[in-house]
């Protein structure tokens, strides 16, 4: 694998993940040893929080951001990059607690940065597969990607994908403050506006699994955000017939102060007591 630029920081939001997140983390530690993690939980009531408090106290390169309450994945996502571009990180990856994500193919993401500043996950390109997913969920799936991509006038093939690399660069240029999507949408916002910007965006073939134990966060409140603001989004497009800037040769040095955790978080190396 080749290295990627600078220290690396795997944010892995919460709730309800108690079951999930030790074997996870033991699976990334194993494919990419010198990773640091960030665990945000979102108050889990299971104790989630609690376990990944034990596991940084045993392990320096984990960390923990509790939340007040469950207050949506992108929030989540939110926080989790504010704290790593405040902690100095280079490379930023989103990967979900619940296993769906082969923490066995994160190498071949971060060595896709060396010709991209965001590199997904992605289970529809050649290669990609998804595997115990029953067909209506695959339908839902697949014709979102389609959806967006027709909409937003992208070639993104996954642009759903929550397995996702990001360099710094990218998250200090983009205007994070004004992200408000939840759910999978976020990931398509996320997606789009780096798209925008003209930075290089590479889609990765990666083994989707669906979860074995808990259940799913999905809903069909977090449908329906999408199709809304994908719509929105499209229908400005057309209006205002805006286009993407060309797309970057390279991405330069960080260039802005990051903002801190939203108020009311607190990150902890241990355990956190009251």
């Amino acid at each position: 694998m080749a290295e990627p630029t600078g220290r690396v920081l795997v944010v892995i939001p919460t709730y309800e993940e108690r079951d999930n997140l030790g074997p996870v983390v033991s699976r990334l530690h194993a494919a990419v040893p010198e990773a640091d993690v960030l665990v945000v939980d979102d108050g889990s009531p299971d104790g989630t929080g609690e376990l990944a408090d034990e596991m940084a106290a045993a392990d320096r390169r984990i960390r923990v951001l509790h939340r007040g309450g469950k207050s949506g994945l992108g929030a989540a996502y939110l926080a989790g990059f504010a704290a790593a571009l405040e902690d100095g990180y280079e490379v930023v990856v989103e990967m979900d607690a619940d296993g769906s994500h082969p923490p066995e193919d994160l190498p071949a993401l971060l060595a896709a940065l060396d010709d991209a500043d965001v590199v997904l996950g992605s289970r529809y390109v050649p290669g990609g597969t998804i595997r115990n997913w029953p067909a209506r969920r695959q339908l839902l799936s697949r014709g979102a990607n389609l959806y967006a991509r027709l909409a937003l006038g992208v070639p993104i093939k996954d642009i759903t994908a929550g397995f996702r690399v990001f360099r710094r660069q990218v998250l200090e240029e983009l205007v994070l403050d004004e992200v408000a999507s939840q759910g999978y949408c976020f990931q398509i916002d996320m997606a789009w506006r780096a798209v925008q910007a003209g930075f290089r965006v590479r889609e990765v073939p990666i083994t989707f699994t669906e979860r074995e134990r808990g259940a799913s966060k999905m809903s069909s409140a977090i449908v329906a955000e999408a199709f809304w603001r994908v719509a929105t989004w499209g229908a400005g497009r057309l209006v205002h017939r805006t286009k993407p800037r060309a797309v970057r040769p390279s991405s330069g040095a960080p260039s802005s102060t990051p903002s801190g955790t939203t108020s009311g978080d607190t990150v902890s190396d241990g355990p956190v007591r009251a």
